[in-house]
């Protein structure tokens, strides 16, 4: 369902002179993007390259859809404020909503978090239905368009390069065509064929760091029943490097279904067979995950997705940059995804563009990438940082360590340890993840000092866990 308020809820009257933009991928976070330039540009076209499904259907180009997603709270504060109702609509049709802190059972080898109420925002869903729900609100916005099935082949530029005019693309067989626009916005993911793009256009690539985490996913649906958890609503079991590598996420999703993903980092990954897959959520340091899907109906096969790495590409560091183009999300910055800060990222990215593009008055944007690339670049730092220093907790993970990711990955660890018994602690560790607050707020005198209190006089941390003893607490 389109609400009226959707295409209007940040106004249309910044589109003086701008009459095309165009958003190449027409994924999640693409649609948004092209939900926002639907206030600035008179017209704005999507380029898909895959086929698009009628449905919430796992298209070709997304093998990791099919897994378990998340949306933070901090994504869901600006999803709502684009596409007002939308929680709503998606809890109508089957999504769960919980809160983060009292609703979620977070174990590991130390035990459980402590369950309290948070009031951070949650909502469990496939991530086709999330897109599909979005893609059904975009396509209805009047001056949008998506077309499917066309590959962008190239960037159309001025004769000295230094703007970007439109894209050439090719829909299947045909013969390629020519596209004018003022603006292009490449939201193509990890794939992003930008730095193709720039270098043919004579300019430098960014610089870009990798960070080599080899991490796998192996998933499986099942039916749900309303008493399948014991007062939970959702499961999570994380590993305490160098101890394990091991995880596990079972999310409730919409049509009555748990979606079960398990995996880990540096190549302990889960098999897809069904005796494999088993025995991989036993040996979990909690037998919460083991002891339910024993109970529950399988209705799909094994799934597996293998993520190598991580990547980030400094935009806001170039000199020189065209006119007229952008990139934004993942195209930036690729996180690993058990951290579920993709999509949160990337919308913050595209309401940033949306806060500069206001800025400008008429249809030049002179200067517009400079603006977006130096917000996006603030936007990615915090969970990058974060993220990285987790990572490369594993002493598999094949990445720079530095003095920064060290200290902040030695005093995370402590967080997570004193967040077992701590709910002030747990808070402001679940305020970070879901990309409310920096990390930077973990320091905060509040907090410091409850965590190194709570580090000098706790026991020595066991390097053997015992599932017998970790089942999860309910809600004080």
């Amino acid at each position: 369902m389109q609400s009226k308020s959707d295409s209007a809820a940040h106004g249309n009257s910044n589109r003086q002179g701008r009459s095309h933009a165009v958003v190449i991928g027409g994924s999640i976070a693409g649609l948004f993007t092209a939900r926002i330039l639907s206030d600035h540009f008179d017209k704005v076209t999507v380029l898909e390259n895959d086929k698009v499904p009628e449905g919430p259907v796992c298209r070709k180009g997304q093998p990791h859809a099919r897994h378990t997603h998340g949306l933070m709270a901090g994504g869901i504060d600006v999803l709502t404020s684009y596409f007002p109702q939308i929680l709503e609509e998606l809890t109508e049709q089957g999504a769960v909503r919980f809160d983060w802190g009292s609703d979620m059972c977070w174990s590991g080898v130390d035990g459980n978090r402590v369950r309290h109420k948070s009031n951070l925002n949650g909502i469990a869903m496939s991530r086709v239905f999330l897109e599909w729900t979005i893609r059904k609100r975009v396509t209805s916005i009047p001056n949008v368009s998506v077309l499917d099935e066309h590959r962008v082949v190239e960037l159309l530029s001025t004769n000295n390069k230094s703007r970007v005019t439109g894209v050439r693309y090719q829909h299947r067989d045909s013969q390629p065509t020519d596209l004018q626009a003022d603006l292009v916005v490449d939201v193509t993911g990890r794939g992003s064929r930008a730095p193709q793009w720039l270098h043919t256009l004579g300019y430098q690539s960014a610089e870009q760091i990798e960070v080599k985490m080899n991490v796998g996913y192996t998933t499986r649906v099942y039916h749900r029943r309303p008493d399948d958890l014991d007062g939970a609503t959702l499961l999570a079991v994380t590993p305490r490097p160098p101890i394990d590598r091991r995880m596990a996420f079972l999310f409730p999703m919409e049509g009555d279904r748990w979606i079960l993903s398990l995996g880990g980092w540096g190549g302990d990954h889960a098999p897809t067979d069904e005796a494999g897959f088993l025995e991989f959520a036993r040996q979990l340091p909690t037998p919460s995950v083991y002891e339910t899907i024993l109970k529950l109906d399988p209705i799909s096969e094994i799934y597996a997705f293998k993520i190598p790495s991580n990547s980030r590409r400094y935009y806001e560091r170039l000199k020189k940059f065209p006119e007229g183009f952008l990139v934004l999300g993942d195209a930036v910055c690729s996180f690993n995804p058990v951290y579920a800060q993709g999509m949160t990222s990337a919308f913050k990215q595209a309401r940033a563009m949306d806060q500069e593009l206001k800025r400008f008055s008429g249809g030049a944007l002179n200067g517009l990438w400079r603006r977006c690339f130096r917000s996006f670049g603030q936007i990615v730092d915090d969970p990058w940082l974060m993220v990285l220093a987790e990572d490369l907790r594993i002493p598999e993970t094949i990445g720079k360590r530095t003095w920064q990711t060290r200290l902040l990955a030695a005093y995370t660890e402590r967080v997570h340890r004193v967040s077992h018994s701590d709910s002030v602690v747990y808070g402001a560790l679940l305020r970070v993840i879901n990309l409310v607050q920096s990390p930077m707020s973990l320091f905060h005198p509040r907090i410091l000092l409850r965590v190194l209190k709570a580090s000098l006089f706790a026991p020595r941390a066991s390097t053997v866990h015992n599932p017998e003893t970790q089942t999860c607490p309910s809600v004080p």
